[in-house]
């Protein structure tokens, strides 16, 4: 661990948990996670998942984390969809979006109020970019050419891999550098690290930023949102980040944990 103000860390409240890498890999939920999420209970704190997979949308979530033995609600959720949903509707309002991502992240966009498309010969006014597992290259041709006409481009997640039971798997920002090659236009990327999604999450929770903790895999995702949002880092080595990584990269966290089995365990001292 970082030894930097360990008065600090026992100060917080509001625990902003990045899934994917820290909490569960697939299907398996990672050592620590169940206790760590009892403690928060019994100091009174708070969690709400944080994720920049845009794959699946919250009700997914929820029964995604009920199988692996975690109960939680709608409300102990903030996803890079939700964000990109308020993103849009604040800057695009009632535009056409034509949407490259899954099932899931078009039923979320038109729940919330987005009008989707997938249909290339529809008056689409938007492109949107998302995690999409369900990628066809017909899609990513669709893209191209709607490229070509100039529209704003956006997208869900710079994430360059997901971390999988047997490694990684292409992510978002992997789907856009392939995008990129072809038109060399790049997307606005909504999810971490743009701070936007940590300083939803605070306020829903009426919380304050001295008083929350991010905690997840990614130096250039979980851990640059923190720092870009002025919230307390930690950063589990669980994922995708190494030792090694951390130490080599300009984005430091305040803490680094093993995973979060470690983290809880100091946090009881």
């Amino acid at each position: 661990m970082a030894d930097k103000n360990k008065q600090n860390l026992f100060q917080k409240k509001l625990f902003l948990l990045d899934m994917d890498g820290t909490i569960y890999i697939d299907n398996h939920l990672i050592d620590g996670t169940l206790d760590l999420l009892s403690y928060i209970n019994q100091i009174n704190g708070r969690s709400i998942y944080i994720t920049n997979n845009s794959s699946k949308s919250v009700l997914d979530y929820v029964k995604k984390l009920s199988s692996l033995g975690i109960n939680a609600t709608p409300g102990d959720f903030f996803t890079s969809s939700m964000a990109t949903s308020f993103y849009l509707k604040e800057n695009y309002k009632d535009k056409l979006v034509y949407v490259m991502g899954t099932a899931s992240l078009i039923k979320e966009l038109s729940s919330g109020g987005v009008r989707t498309t997938t249909d290339l010969k529809d008056p689409v006014e938007v492109v949107l970019l998302g995690y999409d597992t369900e990628l066809t290259y017909s899609k990513l041709e669709d893209v191209c050419i709607l490229l070509k006409q100039d529209l704003p481009y956006i997208a869900t997640n710079p994430d360059m891999v997901c971390p999988t039971s047997y490694g990684y798997a292409p992510d978002c920002g992997s789907f856009a550098d392939m995008i990129y090659n072809a038109t060399k236009k790049r997307p606005y990327f909504i999810g971490k690290p743009n701070p936007m999604m940590l300083q939803y999450a605070v306020s829903m929770a009426n919380a304050t930023l001295g008083e929350t903790m991010v905690i997840g895999d990614r130096l250039y995702t979980d851990i640059a949102s923190g720092k870009n949002a002025g919230i307390s880092t930690v950063c589990v080595l669980s994922g995708e980040a190494t030792l090694e990584d951390v130490n080599l990269s300009d984005i430091k966290p305040d803490y680094v944990f093993p995973s979060v089995k470690e983290l809880l365990i100091e946090l009881k001292k």
